[in-house]
């Protein structure tokens, strides 16, 4: 891998054969959780592994945070954004060594891990702004001589549990905002890309260093999901934020509502682009193809299924199959490929297990996919995308394949592709490829599309950080990023103010001695 530079990009990043895995800031611990191994899925070799934590590593970092918390709070929001601000600084400056890693021990393109580091560069633009614009309501009393307001207060320590699929962006959309509401973070990312946590450490620790941050503003705690448990079950911290698999966000609910916490989740997508007989099919082809082979199908906002018109079905079908032969799959940290490998051996296990179950149902493939084998392939984390044609209904269509598994279904009428696309249990991203206003209009209506977002002539995926990402239903209902996601790290606070020499009381009610 040295041609590509990973050696030289992980000597920048900090990261060791052996790296300590839980950290309060410029502090590592040492833990008895045991090492966690990082292997590449692009050439199967062992990046380096890390110390997880244990349960009284964890104690220690959430005591430290709230220590933190107490002074953090009260430095000026326009002040923590200021750190913030140079933490973008040193992403720019770390951009290229931190994607590459994203690259190579997650398995998505060079291009896409490069991405991955300008998302986190531009929520710290984003919430840099934002801490100038945390932001109440004044309203009119109905007593004489009162006025009223809201405001809003950090809410103290923020768990945040992220899925490898974006291993540092999704940290960030979380982090960078809660900082600038004055939270402190405390972070257990995925188990299969930890030494991006590492890396992302290390970058933001120099900077609140040099600003004399408080110690624990910034936690990482790497394990498996016994340490999410740990911090989901602490009512020392208020909101977990929790992006993965639905299973694993249900279970982090149920511990959340034990006591009465607060959850933030981003669950499974089972996302679909309807393909009307008015789209340009050159757009929809080409948003279809990014949206279902990109990061090989392992985003949340994946594309997998589209649900075309019947005149224009075979036409689309053509062409997918056409623009699928073209795909150069391989070392993702290679310019001149597409796709790159599935994160481990589990995910081609699940892949391979989902194309029986397409045959088993009754599918007709398109383009069969397979796993991926010989020099280039040592992994064994390298498989086709494939394309069927299937029935909405089908079990295997219902459920969400983290792989590069395109669904394509036939429809008659506007509303019954509508219905298709809402009937599933997911609700995260949708489409629609249509240059009929009505038809836009009536995807975007309140008897529209039910995901959380809703598109018009582009892919499922690929959000921009201005707007609130989440979805619905088994997606889990939270909002990340953009717009007023801001408002669920912090606590609202109504507030009424007497300036009056009277005590009226509301609603006219007497009172008198």
């Amino acid at each position: 891998m040295d041609e590509f530079g990973i050696k030289d990009a992980l000597s920048r990043l900090g990261i060791k054969r052996r790296n300590l895995g839980v950290s309060t800031g410029w502090k590592w611990y040492k833990s008895t959780g045991g090492l966690i191994d990082s292997y590449s899925p692009v050439d199967g070799k062992i990046i380096g592994s890390v110390y997880a934590g244990d349960e009284k590593t964890v104690n220690k970092a959430i005591a430290q945070s709230q220590a933190a918390f107490a002074e953090w709070r009260t430095w000026p929001a326009p002040k923590r954004g200021e750190v913030v601000r140079q933490v973008g600084e040193a992403l720019r400056k770390f951009k290229e060594p931190l994607g590459k890693l994203v690259s190579y021990e997650m398995g998505k393109s060079y291009q896409e891990g490069l991405g991955e580091v300008q998302e986190m560069i531009d929520i710290c633009d984003f919430a840099v702004g934002l801490s100038r614009q945390l932001h109440g309501l004044t309203m009119h009393s109905e007593r004489p001589s009162h006025r009223m307001y809201e405001q809003w207060h950090p809410l103290g320590a923020v768990g945040i549990i992220t899925a490898f699929n974006f291993p540092v962006a999704v940290w960030a959309w979380n982090a960078m905002l809660a900082w600038v509401c004055g939270d402190v973070c405390i972070w257990k990312p995925s188990e299969k890309t930890p030494l991006c946590s590492v890396a992302c450490q290390h970058i933001a620790i120099k900077v609140f260093e040099k600003n004399k941050v408080p110690e624990g503003v910034s936690c990482i705690i790497n394990g498996d999901s016994a340490i999410g448990q740990l911090i989901s079950r602490n009512e020392n911290i208020p909101l977990v934020s929790a992006t993965g698999s639905v299973r694993m966000g249900k279970a982090v609910a149920r511990t959340l509502s034990e006591r009465l916490g607060r959850a933030l989740l981003e669950l499974g997508g089972n996302n679909a682009i309807i393909i009307t007989e008015h789209a340009n099919l050159d757009i929809a082809v080409r948003g279809a193809l990014f949206g279902a082979v990109g990061t090989a199908g392992q985003r949340c906002t994946s594309t997998r299924r589209l649900i075309i018109h019947e005149a224009i079905f075979e036409e689309v079908k053509v062409r997918l199959k056409n623009a699928y032969a073209q795909l150069v799959i391989g070392n993702p940290l290679d310019v001149n490929n597409h796709v790159g490998p599935l994160i481990d051996k589990q995910a081609v296990k699940i892949y391979r297990d989902a194309l029986r179950k397409i045959k088993l149902e009754g599918g007709e493939f398109v383009v069969k996919g397979g796993v991926l084998l010989g020099k280039g392939y040592e992994s064994g984390c390298y498989v086709i995308p494939a394309i069927a044609v299937v029935e909405n209904e089908f079990e295997i269509v219902q459920q969400e394949t983290f792989a590069p598994i395109l669904y394509l279904i036939k429809y008659k009428d506007i509303n019954e592709a509508i219905e298709k696309q809402n009937g599933v249990k997911q609700g995260l991203s949708s489409s629609i490829m249509t240059n009929n206003v009505q038809e836009m209009e009536q995807f975007l209506s309140q008897a529209g599309s039910d995901c959380g977002i809703a598109n018009v002539n582009i892919g499922t995926s690929g959000a921009e950080i201005g707007g609130a990402f989440g979805g619905e239903k088994e997606t889990g209902g939270g909002r990340e990023s953009g717009s007023d996601a801001w408002k669920v790290y912090m606590r609202r606070q109504t507030n009424t103010i007497n300036f009056g020499n009277t005590l009226p009381l509301a609603q006219g009610i007497k009172f008198d001695i």
